[in-house]
């Protein structure tokens, strides 16, 4: 049964990639939509996938030593959605620097959101996709990747509102 299921994976990944170079990661674009992510994303068996650690925001600016405690573990010690996105993206941006990728190279993206009380408890999608489409999408960095968003109950760290991971792909 199992060598079974193995032939059939084989043969799937034989017939999704005929056609394509080997050297190619095709992102297939949703139909009729201008939306910024991929509906898929086909990564080649030649290529090394990169996993990147789920992170958030850094502080936008350093805390008062008397209430870094309180303060730090706030929204206000982050920013808004958009705000704590582009930081989180920026973050991610750089670690991907640092292993010789760049945000073009991301091909699946995980987000995690919490609500906003200054939203009534609501995620802030439209804040969430300014930050976004900073990174995404734009005539500097056209690939997009297959993504994922999430309205999570809190985050590791209370002032989060945003966290994000992505896989990369090394060509």
């Amino acid at each position: 049964m199992m060598k079974q299921f193995s032939i059939m994976c084989l043969l799937a990944g034989i017939i999704a990639t005929q056609g394509v170079s080997a050297e190619e990661v095709i992102r297939h674009k949703i139909p009729n939509s201008d939306f910024p992510i991929a509906l898929a994303v086909e990564v080649p068996a030649n290529k090394t996938l990169v996993f990147v650690s789920g992170g958030g925001p850094v502080p936008i600016a350093a805390a008062d030593k008397a209430t870094s405690a309180v303060s730090a573990n706030t929204p206000a010690a982050f920013g808004n959605t958009r705000t704590q996105t582009v930081s989180t993206l920026t973050k991610i941006q750089n670690d991907l620097k640092r292993l010789g990728l760049d945000m073009k190279d991301v091909v699946k993206m995980q987000v995690f959101l919490v609500g906003d009380a200054e939203l009534k408890g609501e995620m802030d999608f439209a804040g969430f996709m300014e930050g976004y489409k900073q990174f995404f999408g734009t005539a500097k960095q056209p690939n997009l990747p297959a993504r994922s968003l999430v309205k999570v109950a809190g985050l590791v760290n209370p002032g989060w509102l945003v966290e994000i991971e992505v896989t990369a792909v090394r060509h």
